[in-house]
């Protein structure tokens, strides 16, 4: 799998709005400047977090953005799909959708399979675990294998 540049700033962007004490809101700049994300492609990124309802925008002199959902219900999976769509596509179809002959069905098995994996961290890890650092064990174990660091 390949994560996505705006997946990332995504969820680099959503760090810095809940790092942000009681709702208080904090501008697309100021997140910008502390991530170092372009400022227009912040900006398409946000809009789909808010069309996606994870967070809401404030106008006027106190305004930016803040979370419209709590961080701690907000998973990495959520963002992911928010702003690239399905976890794992095949030609831009979900893995069930795609048909194949006889000979090479079992590659939707692989598929299927590689998205479940993918579910098992990305559905447990929260914005709020990723603001505290705190990870769930399931995916904390997974990092203390050293062939999970060696790149293949």
């Amino acid at each position: 799998m390949r994560v996505s540049a705006k997946s990332d700033y995504a969820l680099r962007a959503l760090i810095e709005i809940s790092n942000q004490a009681d709702g208080e809101t904090i501008s697309a700049e100021e997140i910008g400047k502390l991530q170092d994300i372009p400022h227009g492609f912040l900006q398409a990124i946000l809009a789909d977090l808010r069309r996606s309802g994870m967070v809401m925008s404030q106008r006027g002199q106190s305004g930016g953005w803040r979370m419209a959902q709590d961080p701690g219900t907000v998973t990495v999976a959520d963002v992911i799909r928010a702003v690239d769509g399905p976890l794992v596509s095949v030609y831009g179809l979900r893995p069930e959708a795609v048909t194949y002959n006889e000979a090479a069905e079992v590659l939707q098995h692989v598929w299927i399979a590689a998205r479940s994996s993918l579910r098992d961290v990305f559905e447990r890890v929260t914005i709020r675990a990723l603001v505290e650092r705190d990870l769930p064990r399931e995916v904390t174990l997974r990092t203390r294998d050293d062939e999970a660091w060696q790149p293949h």
